[in-house]
Order: C-alpha cells, then sequence, then structure tokens
C-alpha cells in the first residue's frame, strides 16, 4: 500500500510539472504577463471576478493565467482564495445612479433624457477576423466626451412618475448572503438575485433564452443598459461617517416587462434586474429575464411549467463551481465501486444463464 501511495504521488508531481511546461508553452515566445491580461482580456476578467464574487481585477487575472484560459477553473480559484479573506464589514449599498457611464443606452426610447452613450460594444462590428490585430497595426485613441461621464437619470423614473411601471419595494431588512449561508427555498428575490449574478454565463443565458422563446412568457424591452464606475462607501464607527473606499465598475441592466393589472390595479410594467461586476452586459441582461421569470408568483401569474419560472431548478443548477465539481469527481479513481458494480453485472448473468439451462432442461 505504502509503494502505491509513493507511486500515485509520484505520478501527481509529474502532472503538475507537466502542467506548468504546458501552461508556459513554446518558450520562444514571449510569456504572458498578468497585466497584459487584465488590460487586454477584459470581459474575461470580468467574468471571473462576478462569477468569484470577488472585486480584483488583478488576481482574477492571475487566476485565468494559472488556468491556461479556462475561465471556470479560474472562477474556482478566485473562489478558493475568497475563503481564507477576513471580513472587516460591509460597505453601504451603491447607488448606480450615481455611475460614471460608459455605456448607456436604451431599447425603449430613442431620445433617452442624458443621451445614448454607445461605449465600448461590439454590438455594430462586423464579425470578421481583423487580421490587422495580428499584424500588430497601430490603435486609434477614441474620442470621449467629458459630458457623457456624468451621472444619467433612469430611464424607469420616467415610466415610475406616470404610475407606468411597477414601484420597487422598499425594505429596510438585511439581505441573505448565500456566500456565508447555504441556500434555502423558497428564495426570495434578494437570494435569487445573488445566486444568478455567481451563476454560470451560459446556463443563464440558456434559461434567458428559453424565456424568449415561450417558456415562461417572457420577452422584455431593455429599459435601460448601464456600464460605469461606482463609488463605494463604507461607514466607519470611529468617525461617525461613511468613506469613500474605492469604486467598482458595474453593468447594470432593468428591463421592462409585458403589461400587467387586475380588477383592482391598473395596466402597468413589470421589471427584471440585472447587476454584474464588469463590463458583463450579456449576462445582466440574461438575469433581468431570469429575474422576470422567476417572479411569477409574486406577479400573480400562471406557471406555466417553464424551467425558468422553477425557481429550484435554476438557482440549484445556475453554479458552475458546484456542477463541475459533481460532474468531474467521476472521473477520480472509483476502484472499489466498479468492482462492486463489476461483481454484480457477473452474478446476475451467472444467474440468468442458470435459469435459461434450467429451463432448457425441463423441455
Amino acid at each position: 500500500m505504502y509503494v502505491a501511495v509513493k507511486g500515485g504521488e509520484r505520478a501527481i508531481d509529474n502532472a503538475h510539472g507537466w502542467l506548468a511546461e504546458e501552461r508556459r508553452g513554446d518558450r520562444d515566445v514571449a510569456e504572458l504577463s498578468v497585466a497584459q491580461i487584465r488590460e487586454q482580456m477584459a470581459l474575461a476578467v470580468n467574468r471571473v471576478m462576478a462569477e468569484g464574487s470577488l472585486y480584483d481585477p488583478d488576481l482574477a487575472a492571475l487566476a485565468i493565467k494559472q488556468a491556461r484560459g479556462d475561465l471556470i477553473e479560474a472562477i474556482f480559484l478566485i473562489r478558493a482564495y475568497r475563503t481564507t479573506l477576513p471580513r472587516i464589514g460591509a460597505s453601504r449599498p451603491v447607488d448606480t445612479g450615481a455611475m460614471r457611464c460608459d455605456r448607456r443606452i436604451s431599447a425603449t426610447f430613442k431620445d433617452a433624457p442624458g443621451g445614448q452613450v454607445l461605449g465600448p460594444t461590439f454590438d455594430y462590428t462586423h464579425r470578421l477576423l481583423d487580421f490587422l490585430l495580428e499584424a500588430g497595426a497601430e490603435v486609434p485613441e477614441a474620442e470621449t466626451d467629458e459630458a457623457d461621464m456624468v451621472p444619467k437619470p433612469r430611464i424607469t423614473e420616467y415610466l415610475g412618475r406616470d404610475g407606468l411601471i411597477e414601484a420597487e419595494a422598499d425594505s429596510d431588512a438585511e439581505p441573505p448572503d448565500m456566500t456565508r449561508a447555504p441556500m434555502a427555498y423558497p428564495a426570495d428575490r434578494a437570494l435569487r438575485l445573488q445566486a444568478l449574478t455567481r451563476g454560470d454565463e451560459g446556463f443563464v443565458l440558456g434559461m434567458a433564452y428559453s424565456t424568449q422563446r415561450g417558456y415562461g412568457r417572457n420577452h422584455p424591452f431593455v429599459g435601460e443598459l448601464r456600464i460605469g464606475a461606482v463609488p463605494v462607501e463604507m461607514e466607519v464607527p470611529e468617525l461617525g461617517f461613511a468613506i469613500e473606499i474605492g469604486e467598482v465598475v458595474l453593468t447594470e441592466c432593468e428591463s421592462v416587462n409585458q403589461f400587467a393589472g387586475s380588477k383592482t390595479e391598473p395596466a402597468q410594467f413589470t421589471r427584471g434586474y440585472g447587476l454584474v461586476f464588469g463590463q458583463t452586459e450579456r449576462k445582466a441582461i440574461s438575469m433581468a429575464l431570469c429575474d422576470r421569470a422567476l417572479r411569477w408568483e409574486e406577479l400573480g401569474e400562471e406557471n406555466v411549467g417553464a424551467p425558468a419560472q422553477d425557481a429550484e431548478f435554476v438557482l440549484s443548477h445556475a453554479d458552475n463551481i458546484q456542477a463541475t465539481g459533481f460532474l468531474e469527481h467521476i472521473k477520480l479513481p472509483h476502484y472499489v465501486d466498479f468492482q462492486s458494480e463489476l461483481e454484480l453485472v457477473r452474478k446476475l448473468r451467472r444467474e440468468a444463464g442458470a435459469a435459461d439451462a434450467h429451463a432448457e432442461a425441463a423441455e
């Protein structure tokens, strides 16, 4: 047994060495630095921060390098590191209305108050390979307008003034923290949104797409999508007031959904909401669609049996780290389990063969 263990240790050490060699790649090619990943692969960094629940571009870039570009592995590394960090307090809720918008668009109003800011986006690019990037062509500097960086009013505020959209419920209750307590059902909206923002982008996107195809009766308008930096403030008991401790870049999406009304309430639009670290607009929009689909009960709607309306299904399967762990554990040694199954199959075959032989003898 000792020999087997030592042999296994050597194999694992060699596997780690081989992994490091493959990570480095061709040594005639310059090594990719963490700073390069942070600055030039920002969307991958943003995804790792969002699903890893830790806002730190440098650590996210390091995780991507260590994981050889496997973003789920990088997210796993960030989550594992996050568990080692002390928690010294909580910040005040960020005010996304004070966001300095790099990008701010609305699909509901052409002349949106505060103006449309297209910002850095693939939306209007041709999906053709740009070989100038391979050749190292000069990148032109974009023109920026300082007027675009001032805080902008929310589109939904204008609908709200006329009672055309449901009012958001105010609550002073402290929201649950799914990083410190296990998921519990039924999950309230605050908990659902936490799970969605940490959830796998592809899974949340798939759930959102399913609602648009008819499984959930949800085809919204993007009332507003905004991306930019917001200040983070923290109450300091010794000072007796809040101070700004930094800022984070966020993507926020507010969707405007189908009419709702009753004999006592006039028809009005309903909301979906998404908020994610970094420029992660596909995820934020997907979140907003899933959020709206999961609100069917509180809005008095019919559950048509759509997967996106099933909170337990969506929230239990959205987390890519949980899914990866359960999926990939089956490639680890299961020798004893398999031998047990193998012996059972052989026993069943022997019994079946004996039964057939007995039947033939009886004939």
